[in-house]
């Protein structure tokens, strides 16, 4: 059954509106009597018949009402450097799919790509449209939220202050993530810092663990891509939370 990011919730009605809208006509060419289910990141999600198809509006009665355990128990963000191409589309698209619960991309010292301005503003657009997308693609309830590009001195106001910081890093010898898992507080939100191509600069490593309370850990002894190390970080430890595997 095909599924809807809802516009407006009622009693007995919810309202799809925009591209919502346009997909289920134009594209699904669904029609009234036709049944859906809706979303609205409450983390429930809602049955509903097709009602009435209007210019700017689908209307679907409401049949049902349930909260599918869809959700990860965990609150694990990424916290990603900027990378070329297609690189950040692929994290954000597998992230969602995983579980993530938002991700922060940031500017670094080695980072390729520069997005200032109106070009920022609509990457982080796409990006989060990119995360809706997957978000429906796995019957999540509530997408991540992609925030704005974001430097150094900004994190510690993106995440709440009792978030634990986690920075995978390629020079880290001595602590694995693997060892650190059973140490981390699940309760409590938790953020992975991956770097971009060619990783973090020493000074930035040293930054997290002084501003943040970061812990740097090792993935292993081979050097992984910046997206390999993204998805890699973030199974092991949604895992080690109980929500995969």
């Amino acid at each position: 059954m095909h599924r809807f990011k809802i516009a407006k919730l009622g009693e007995k009605i919810f309202w799809l509106l925009d591209g919502e809208k346009e997909h289920l006509v134009r594209v699904l060419r669904l029609d009234r009597g036709d049944r859906v289910i809706g979303f609205d990141n409450s983390g429930a999600e809602w049955l509903g018949k097709i009602e009435n198809i209007e210019d700017e509006s689908v209307a679907c009665r409401i049949l049902a009402k349930h909260y599918p355990e869809v959700e990860a128990r965990s609150l694990v963000y990424l916290v990603s450097g900027l990378t070329k191409n297609d690189k950040m589309d692929w994290i954000i698209q597998k992230g969602t799919e995983l579980g993530m619960a938002g991700l922060v991309p940031l500017r670094t010292k080695r980072s390729v790509v520069h997005l200032e301005g109106s070009k920022a503003l609509e990457r982080v657009e796409r990006w989060q449209k990119i995360a809706a997308e997957a978000g429906k693609q796995s019957r999540r309830v509530r997408v991540p939220m992609i925030q704005n590009i974001s430097d150094w001195a900004e994190l510690p106001d993106k995440l709440p202050a009792f978030t634990q910081w986690l920075i995978p890093y390629e020079e880290e010898k001595t602590q694995p993530l693997s060892r650190l898992l059973p140490e981390l507080d699940f309760d409590k939100p938790l953020a992975i810092l991956i770097g971009p191509e060619g990783g973090f600069e020493q000074a930035e490593v040293a930054h997290a663990r002084e501003n943040l309370g970061a812990a740097s850990v090792t993935l292993g002894p081979r050097i992984l891509r910046a997206e390999t190390a993204a998805l890699a970080a973030l199974t092991m430890v949604l895992a080690a939370g109980g929500d995969l595997g």
